[in-house]
């Protein structure tokens, strides 16, 4: 995985940094062995103890040291939401976690690997940063920001990757612009390469972000007309919330696109849940004329 080593490469490097402590529960544990020997004291690893893991991150965080928790997203965000309530929000300290295996990037490992419900559960907790980097030359910076930090954030690494990186994307960023009275599709992350595929030859202004959270509600309302189509590589209708929020002072019609709530209990690759989710160019450009239909013809 390019992705996990520009991640892995990049963290060693903090650990120059005494403040910076690394926390594992296996996973990654032999990538980051040449850190661990150089560091044995700030590169822990608990075993497959996801749990304890956050609890550990959790005590570090009360002592001043700033953990970088990592694992699976499932086994990182869904496994051990109570302790990241309870050990890391309740007690008022921060930690960045940083997962691999996205929504289904290991779908041939089965239903334990998949993680699309990570970023809805993130917002069920307060003032979190996310991060879903859609290439990997956008993850050493945006991880800078997230660990020379105080607030607690999650990265969300993935195998899928757009084309070209985008590190400066944070707020929306205009890749086409289709005009005055355009409709609006924001693509999140690893989305991108697919939704300007989809929309190539369509009257739609597409923006990108790799930070949902906060999400650039300034920039969406900057660019936003009636019609708005959110494109995210994880449960679909995660940001509809806030889009909706955003614009509720607006007539406008919103199409939310993701992972869908129905299991497909298959294997396969992560081409082939993107395709079954209707996320490769042909799912999105299907549903997008058929949002957009009235004004197409």
């Amino acid at each position: 995985m390019i992705v996990r080593d520009t991640f892995v490469a990049t963290t060693t490097a903090f650990l120059d940094d005494p403040r910076t402590v690394i926390v594992l529960a296996d996973i990654s544990a032999a990538a980051f062995a040449p850190a661990a020997a150089q560091h044995p004291d700030r590169v822990i690893n608990v075993g497959i103890r996801e749990q304890l893991m956050v609890g550990v991150a959790g005590g570090l965080a009360l002592t001043g040291l700033r953990p970088i928790v990592h694992s699976y997203a499932p086994f990182l965000v869904e496994r051990t939401y109570e302790q990241i309530k309870l050990d890391l929000d309740h007690q008022g300290v921060g930690a960045v976690l940083v997962s691999v295996g996205a929504s289904y990037d290991r779908a041939a490992a089965g239903r334990t690997h998949l993680g699309p419900a990570d970023v809805a559960l993130i917002d069920t907790l307060h003032n979190w940063t996310v991060h879903a980097p859609g290439h990997r030359d956008e993850v050493p910076g945006l991880l800078r920001d997230v660990v020379c930090g105080q607030e607690s954030a999650y990265v969300r690494l993935s195998t899928q990757s757009n084309a070209q990186a985008y590190p400066e994307a944070g707020d929306l960023r205009v890749l086409r612009d289709a005009g005055p009275g355009a409709a609006l599709l924001v693509a999140v992350g690893p989305t991108l390469d697919a939704a300007l595929d989809a929309t190539s030859d369509l009257p739609v202004t597409v923006a990108y972000t790799h930070r949902p959270r906060p999400f650039d509600t300034t920039g969406l309302r900057a660019l936003a007309n009636s019609a708005v189509i959110l494109v995210e590589p994880y449960l679909a209708g995660t940001s509809t919330r806030l889009l909706s929020d955003a614009l509720a002072d607006r007539p406008h019609r919103l199409l939310a696109l993701g992972v869908r709530r129905e299991e497909l209990r298959r294997y396969g690759s992560a081409a082939d849940h993107a395709r079954w989710h209707g996320l490769d160019a042909t799912g999105l450009r299907r549903s997008i004329t058929d949002f957009l239909s009235p004004a197409l013809v």
